[in-house]
């Protein structure tokens, strides 16, 4: 009798799984030692024909050598906007084991300049980074001709 209660109630819970599965060697990893370094990165991986199109939020996954894990493409949304939901980045982070982040958006319109949203999202992620011991190492903002970055602007 009790062994059927276990297996009712077992039958009624979900299981979590937690995987990450990289076919790249360390040593084969791009590293990101300047702001540069994840434009260029995150632009050779942009999908082809999204970034002047659609507003689109990618994370890059750093390890402790600055060493990219993964891009983790968080969302696309319209021609003005997309959701960025912190607690998603950091499920994602936590699951590669990151150290590090860097942040990314796209304006289609090609403008630069930071929202007020941008701006206060951006100290959003970097608080809940400090207290999981995650460092926010920049949040870009890119164009297909330039990019915006907080961390060279003194803005994170």
């Amino acid at each position: 009798m009790e062994k059927k209660i276990i297996t009712d109630i077992l039958s009624k819970v979900a299981e979590v799984e937690l995987v990450y599965r990289s076919k790249v060697k360390p040593s084969e990893r791009p590293q990101v030692a300047s702001s540069k370094d994840a434009y260029e990165i995150l632009i050779a991986i942009w999908e082809e024909g999204k970034l002047n199109l659609v507003e689109q939020f990618k994370v890059l996954f750093l390890n402790r050598a600055n060493k990219v894990l993964c891009l983790y493409n968080l969302s696309t949304g319209g021609i003005t906007g997309t959701v960025a939901d912190p607690r998603l980045i950091f499920s994602a982070a936590l699951k590669v084991n990151a150290v590090s982040l860097v942040l990314c958006h796209n304006h289609p319109s090609g403008a630069l300049k930071p929202s007020r949203q941008d701006e206060e999202l951006t100290q959003k992620i970097k608080g809940a980074g400090m207290f999981l011991d995650m460092k926010v190492l920049d949040h870009l903002i890119v164009s297909s001709e330039r990019y915006f970055s907080f961390a060279d602007e003194g803005l994170l």
